[in-house]
């Protein structure tokens, strides 16, 4: 993937074309550098398994092998879509691109899966640490929980039912914008958009807690020689409950403000205080 994401950054230096609104190798970029984080993590936490019995580190290498095998040909298929100048995802213009976009589907559900195998064995690791073992327990729920939320993206935008109610042949099917099309404004780097919903915002978010909520941990213990109270097993392991539980508030809101096509960047009324209500419940926790 390291290699994957060189090559799309020389793609964004060479190729200048523009597909939905944005540089036609920005999407291969930004997947392989997220599945280096995504796989990156993994490794570390299985690694943790080393102690672990024959049988159960031969089902993670495989669980793990799987997940390799997928992240890969999910990267294969979306790199050919670039190189014909297509998109990848939600993309029925042709029979071709209707299967390429089904196998991308299929990809993911093993990915997804192979990631769970990976969860549940790490959810029965004997851990020393005991703020580290429940950071990987809540960041595999919270990730799995982000990248589920990726299905939402396949369901037909309304615009696209009402073209369907109509009788109009419909090319494209589901969308990650709500209520605006795809391709529209969007935030520098990232691409969101910045008139509408956008779904892909609570899947980056959910997916990424495998790596904060670990590396949350990494800083209180680099801090616990420093602190007396962080030296107490308890409190470390407390944070990482009321940290959890922060993150898991803001991914669900995230998510309510996406369907609501509300842009990030333009919060409501509804949004703020919800938002307000999750501050304070993790500080009254704290």
């Amino acid at each position: 993937m390291v290699v994957w994401a060189l090559g799309s950054a020389v793609g964004l230096l060479v190729d200048d074309r523009v597909l939905t609104g944005a540089p036609i190798w920005a999407k291969p970029f930004k997947f392989s550098v997220s599945f280096v984080a995504y796989c990156l993590s993994l490794a570390w936490m299985i690694s943790l398994l080393d102690e672990a019995g024959p049988r159960l580190r031969r089902t993670v290498w495989w669980a793990a092998t799987v997940v390799v095998a997928a992240s890969a040909v999910e990267m294969v298929l979306m790199t050919l879509q670039v190189l014909r100048g297509v998109r990848s995802h939600f993309n029925g213009a042709t029979p071709f691109d209707t299967q390429v976009y089904s196998l991308m589907g299929n990809t993911v559900v093993v990915l997804w899966l192979g990631t769970l195998v990976v969860a549940a064995l790490l959810w029965r690791a004997r851990i020393a640490d005991r703020a580290t073992a429940w950071s990987i327990r809540i960041s595999t729920v919270l990730a799995l929980t982000g990248a589920g939320l990726a299905f939402l993206m396949t369901l037909p935008t309304a615009e696209q039912q009402r073209l369907d109610a109509a009788g109009v042949e419909v090319l494209e099917r589901g969308g990650h914008s709500v209520g605006v099309p795809d391709g529209g404004p969007g935030m520098l780097l990232t691409g969101w958009s910045t008139t509408g919903g956008d779904l892909r915002i609570p899947h980056f978010f959910g997916m990424h807690a495998l790596q904060l909520l670990p590396l949350l941990v990494l800083v209180l213990t680099a801090l616990a020689p420093r602190s007396r109270r962080l030296r107490d097993e308890r409190v470390r392991v407390r944070l990482v409950f009321v940290s959890g539980a922060v993150y898991a508030a803001v991914l669900a809101l995230l998510t309510w403000q996406a369907l609501r096509g509300e842009p990030l960047v333009h919060p409501g009324t509804a949004t703020l205080g919800a938002g307000a209500l999750i501050l304070a419940g993790g500080g009254l926790d704290e």
